[in-house]
């Protein structure tokens, strides 16, 4: 098992306490992964059950991925100190956690925090959800490449991207383009700024945060994402909330995963 591999070298030094999981659709209550998305497993998997079996006198912990880092970013990253706020992940789908009152929302049933699946077209683009129209769909890594093409075919602009097999083609692959001064992937990332800040606007009307924390890839585009999705939010903002809230990269640039994953344990032992 890799966690042996991983503590066999250093085995004298330290003593594992419990053990973390960040993973889509993550239930925290449950301690299992629901039906992912991004993830072609059949029902519920008993994750931390199957686990358990192997480490029965430790704590074994799952969440939502996006909820972990969520957890991350206020224990260990930028959102230290704050009381509320919202983390958007942005990957191969979006993902998202809510903090209130310094508490982590997970609704009654573990699954509060979809961001992601607002619907923000209806009838518009498929998602692996099932529906149509889906945040995710637009703003994601994979949203952007989807979003590339329908500029290509709307637009006679010359282009790099046009000899990129979609398989081949990344949101990297249109930032850089974009840097270079590439019109159709300058127009791209417009087009999702444009969809993401609407919906940002959206979730303030509902939460009111200190601040919004993005982070995941697509992140790594910078001012090209951060400037027009700020702008866009502010721009279909309800008056109260104008100019209140922060937009902000996540501190944890670096092994995100495992600080997430880690919080869910070091939380359980607070409780304790």
């Amino acid at each position: 098992m890799a966690i042996e591999q991983a503590l066999n070298p250093i085995r004298d030094r330290v003593t594992l306490v419990g053990i973390g999981t960040g993973a889509p659709s993550g239930n925290h209550m449950q301690g299992t992964i629901d039906y992912s998305t991004n993830l072609r497993w059949d029902g519920p998997i008993a994750f931390c059950d199957l686990l358990q079996e192997y480490y029965p006198s430790i704590p074994v912990k799952i969440d939502n991925d996006a909820n972990a880092a969520t957890i991350g970013e206020m224990m260990y990253g930028g959102a230290k100190g704050m009381k509320d706020f919202v983390m958007i992940t942005l990957g191969t789908g979006v993902g998202s956690g809510f903090v209130a009152n310094g508490q982590l929302i997970y609704g009654h049933d573990g699954f509060a925090g979809e961001f992601g699946h607002i619907i923000v077209s209806p009838n518009g683009r498929q998602c692996g959800c099932g529906r149509n129209g889906c945040l995710e769909t637009y703003a994601s890594a994979t949203g952007v490449k989807r979003t590339a093409y329908k500029m290509m075919a709307k637009y006679n602009y010359p282009s790099e991207l046009r000899n990129i097999p979609f398989n081949e083609m990344t949101s990297k692959t249109i930032c850089d383009a974009a840097l270079q001064g590439d019109m159709i992937a300058i127009n791209t990332f417009k087009y999702t700024a444009k969809k993401l800040g609407e919906a940002l606007a959206n979730l303030v009307a509902i939460t009111s945060p200190e601040a919004i924390f993005l982070m995941g890839g697509l992140t790594n585009a910078g001012d090209l994402l951060f400037v027009p999705t700020k702008e866009h939010m502010e721009m279909n903002m309800l008056k109260m909330y104008s100019n209140k809230v922060r937009l902000l990269p996540s501190q944890l640039t670096k092994n995100v995963a495992i600080y997430g994953a880690s919080s869910l344990v070091w939380q359980e032992l607070k409780k304790e």
